[in-house]
């Protein structure tokens, strides 16, 4: 590891007013495992722990407030959060080890880099950390790679579980930095790769993410997120669906639908959520829905079989959430 200065702000203020080559340390489950693989070389490390950004409050409408500090584990074990918003409890669970949500944050959660091996390794090209320099996931080993909201200079898959759950929430990202205050649907503050796969999202220099707000929403039993990984726990998703339903009168009134393990970003597609609304649940619905959130994937040469894969998971996804099964993070049988 490198070495950098450090400090502690004692108000949000001192914080934004950062020095170039800043990076906001939270938890550190990422950061720091970055600054000892040498990929991250940050010179100097504002820890935001002082800061009073871990409590998870309710909203007036209903809806929660959840603090940037708050850990993982913390979150996914509040009442509030099982009691309204279980599909989020359990996409938190079905991530990392218990080890490491104990010390995670909601906040470094969403800000988390790629976990692919090239930008890992920092002999080896690659666009996301060294711009300009190439991408070696195209034509590499890249099973785990994604295949939706790629580019020519980046298929690096996003590993959030968290994040997942999130969009298809329609949850909403506070920041705070050095020109106000200003909030973000989570569906749009991660950004595809592009001809900038280097820029992960819209944070601006200074810029500190204070809260997420999840807008009130019941769909009871209906909801579900389901992963497909290579061990049944501490491993990234191949394949994973967080879905909730609006039933009434087995009726899905309206349907909220995001993708993990096959996007550049939380993968969510509007027109697919809308197939379902006022519309029974039926195989052919399902299949519609996962051919609609799929549209426009492309393989590179060993991540074909997540095309394969896919419209399986979405479907056998859809099915637990219509029939209020949500998979269990505890058993890992799938029903």
């Amino acid at each position: 590891m490198r070495s950098f200065s450090y400090s502690r702000p004692a108000s949000f203020d001192e914080a934004c007013r950062v020095p170039k080559r800043t990076r906001f340390l939270a938890g550190g489950t990422n950061l720091i495992d970055l600054m000892k693989s040498d990929v991250e070389r940050p010179a100097h490390v504002v820890d935001l722990k002082s800061l009073s950004m871990d409590q998870i409050e309710e909203l007036p409408d209903g809806g929660l407030r959840l603090g940037a500090l708050a850990t993982n584990a913390g979150t996914a074990e509040h009442p509030l959060v099982t009691g309204r918003f279980p599909l989020l409890a359990s996409a938190i669970l079905a991530g990392a080890s218990p080890q490491i949500r104990n010390v995670a944050t909601n906040g470094g959660n969403l800000n988390q880099r790629t976990r692919c091996h090239y930008f890992y390794d920092p002999d080896m090209v690659c666009n996301k950390r060294s711009p300009g320099s190439g991408c070696s996931a195209r034509g590499g080993r890249n099973r785990i790679m994604a295949v939706l909201g790629t580019s020519e200079s980046c298929i690096a898959t996003f590993p959030s579980d968290m994040c997942v759950a999130l969009a298809a929430l329609n949850a909403v990202v506070r920041l705070r930095g050095p020109d106000g205050e200003r909030a973000v649907a989570l569906r749009d503050y991660h950004r595809l790769p592009g001809e900038t796969p280097w820029i992960d999202n819209v944070l601006q220099p200074g810029e500190i993410v204070t809260s997420i707000d999840l807008p009130s929403v019941s769909f009871g039993e209906h909801y579900t997120y389901l992963k497909i990984r290579d061990r049944l726990s501490f491993a990234f998703a191949i394949v994973s669906v967080a879905v909730g339903l609006d039933m009434e009168s087995g009726v899905i009134r309206r349907g909220c639908l995001a993708l993990g393990g096959v996007g550049t970003k939380p993968w969510c597609v509007p027109e697919a959520e809308a197939l379902m609304r006022d519309r029974p649940p039926s195989h052919s619905l399902f299949r519609d829905v996962a051919e609609c959130i799929l549209e426009g994937a492309m393989a590179d040469r060993d991540n074909a079989a997540k095309l394969k894969l896919a419209p399986r998971v979405i479907e056998r996804a859809l099915w637990q959430a219509a029939e209020g099964t949500p998979q269990s993070q505890t058993c890992k049988t799938i029903c």
